[in-house]
C-alpha cells in the first residue's frame, strides 16, 4: 500500500499510457507545421520543457588527442551523477515492437527524481554498470540522447522534473524521440540541440549521390546540390548519416575531449537543475 504513495506507476501501467499516447505524439509532430494548428500544438513541445542532444556513440569518431571521444564523454559524464536507474527494457522498443533486438536497452534516468521511479521498472545501478550499458547500445548502433522532456516527468509521475535527464538510445522506427521529425514545425525545431563542438561534413569526391543519407535523416538536415550531399544548418551530430554511408563520404570531426566534456556539461546545466559532483564539490570549497 505504501508503494503506492512512495512510488509512481508500475510497468503494466506505463506501457499503457506510452501506447495510448503514441498515436497523439505522432499526430501531434506530424500537424506541428499546419498552419493555425502548430500555433495550438506549439506550447506541447516547447523551450525549456523539450529539450535533447545527441552523443553518437556508435560511430568510432577519433579526438585530435586519438581518444574514441563520443564513449568518453559518455562515461566522464555518467562519473559526475550520483543517482542512475537503468530501466529493464526500452518502452518505446516494447510498444512498437516486442521482438526486437534493442528491447532490453532501457533508458538510464539521472538525477535525484529517480527516487519516485517504480521498482518494476528496473534498478539503481553504478556508473561504472552505466557504462557497459551504453556499450551495449553502440554495439547495437544505436544513438544515445540526453533528455529533458515533460513526458517522461508525466508517464513516470516524478516530481522534481528539474533534477531529471534521461539518457536513451534511440533509432528512428522505435524512438518516441526521434520519430515523425522530417516536417516538424517550429517549436519541435528548436528541440535539438547539437554539441558546438561536432562538426559533420561530406567529402564531394566520395560522394556517389546515392540519396541513402538523405532518406535516413530524421531531422531532413541533409540534401543534394551541385552533384553531392550537403549538411545543412539543421543538422545535430547524431552520426547516423556517417554509418549509413557505404561510400565513406560522411565524416565528423571533435575539438578535444576536455573542451567537448565542459560543453557537454553546459548543456546538462542549460537542460536542467542536475545534481554534479564537480559543482558540488566546488561549492563546498567556497
Amino acid at each position: 500500500m505504501w508503494k503506492r504513495f512512495k512510488y509512481g506507476p508500475g510497468l503494466k501501467l506505463v506501457r499503457l499510457e506510452l501506447r495510448l499516447s503514441w498515436p497523439l505524439i505522432k499526430y501531434g509532430k506530424t500537424l506541428s507545421n499546419v498552419p493555425v494548428l502548430k500555433w495550438i500544438i506549439y506550447p506541447f513541445f516547447k523551450h525549456p520543457c523539450n529539450e535533447l542532444t545527441s552523443i553518437p556513440i556508435h560511430v568510432n569518431v577519433e579526438s585530435p588527442d586519438s581518444v574514441a571521444l563520443p564513449m568518453k564523454l559518455v562515461e566522464r559524464l555518467l562519473a559526475e551523477i550520483d543517482d542512475i536507474f537503468l530501466m529493464d527494457e526500452c518502452h518505446c522498443a516494447g510498444v512498437k515492437n516486442r521482438a526486437s533486438s534493442r528491447l532490453h536497452i532501457g533508458c538510464l534516468a539521472l538525477g535525484p527524481a529517480i527516487a519516485r521511479i517504480h521498482p518494476s521498472h528496473g534498478r539503481r545501478i553504478s556508473a561504472d554498470q552505466a557504462v557497459d550499458h551504453v556499450q551495449k547500445a553502440a554495439a547495437e548502433g544505436l544513438v544515445a540522447n540526453i533528455a529533458h522532456v515533460w513526458i517522461d516527468a508525466l508517464a513516470f509521475q516524478l516530481t522534481r522534473f528539474s533534477q531529471l535527464l534521461f539518457m536513451c538510445f534511440c533509432d528512428d522506427d522505435q524512438c518516441i524521440y526521434r520519430s515523425h521529425m522530417k516536417h516538424r514545425g517550429p517549436s519541435l525545431g528548436r528541440t535539438y540541440k547539437k554539441l558546438p563542438g561536432l562538426s559533420v561534413q561530406v567529402d564531394i569526391q566520395k560522394c556517389t549521390q546515392c540519396e541513402t543519407c538523405v532518406e535516413t535523416c530524421f531531422m531532413s538536415a541533409i540534401a543534394i546540390e551541385d552533384n553531392s550531399a550537403v549538411i545543412q544548418d539543421t543538422c545535430i551530430g547524431c552520426g547516423i548519416c556517417i554509418s549509413q554511408c557505404s561510400a565513406e563520404a560522411i565524416t565528423m570531426t571533435i575539438e578535444d575531449e576536455d573542451t567537448m566534456f565542459n560543453q557537454l556539461l553546459d548543456r546538462v546545466r542549460e537542460m536542467s537543475n542536475l545534481p554534479l559532483r564537480m559543482d558540488q564539490n566546488l561549492e563546498k570549497n567556497e
